[in-house]
């Protein structure tokens, strides 16, 4: 069957509701992220570990909750950051802690659990340290190997594509 003899079965009606079904999914997910990222004070509350840079503490494919509070950040503390011009956010474990004194502006080194050397090779060209704007968020809790899907999907593009058209043709022909 084509597209169009199912438009026809169903009618225009149906087909409306299915897809209007489909864009409040959509943005009732849209709306809790954005609610997430106003509760957590992060633009990403949840972030997935994709290299294995800080194992043994979390492993690629984990699910990583953020929590961006405005109390200092201490040594020791697990932490998300994003450099400017760097698509891609880090989490790695906050080695040394430089607070000025008449600000109180923070400036940390991070290093991954898992490498020998600290981020400074990582930052942008004449960068020391990590501002504290350029943090997403503080780690608070984790979901072992449940993200595995998301770096399944970017490893294998066409894993993505199947699965997305896969959902698309669901719900369209649902009874729901």
């Amino acid at each position: 069957m084509d597209f169009v003899t199912n438009a026809k079965k169903f009618g225009v009606r149906s087909l409306l509701l299915q897809g209007l079904t489909f864009l409040s999914v959509l943005t009732s997910a849209f709306m809790i992220w954005k609610g997430l990222s106003l509760f957590t004070n992060s633009e990403s509350p949840v972030v997935v570990v994709l290299s294995g840079s800080m194992e043994p503490a979390y492993y690629r494919g984990d699910i990583l909750f953020l929590n961006n509070g405005y109390s200092p950040i201490e040594v020791g503390e697990v932490v998300v950051y994003k450099l400017k011009d760097k698509p891609i956010p880090i989490v790695h474990r906050v080695l040394k802690v430089h607070t000025q004194r008449e600000t109180g502006e923070q400036f940390l080194l991070t290093k991954g659990d898992n490498n020998n050397a600290d981020d400074r090779g990582l930052y942008n060209p004449g960068q020391l340290w990590i501002q504290r704007d350029e943090i997403i968020g503080r780690v608070k809790g984790f979901v072992p190997y449940a993200g595995m899907g998301t770096i399944w999907m970017n490893d294998y593009p066409q894993l993505k594509l199947g699965l997305l058209g896969t959902l698309c043709v669901l719900s369209l022909f649902s009874n729901d």
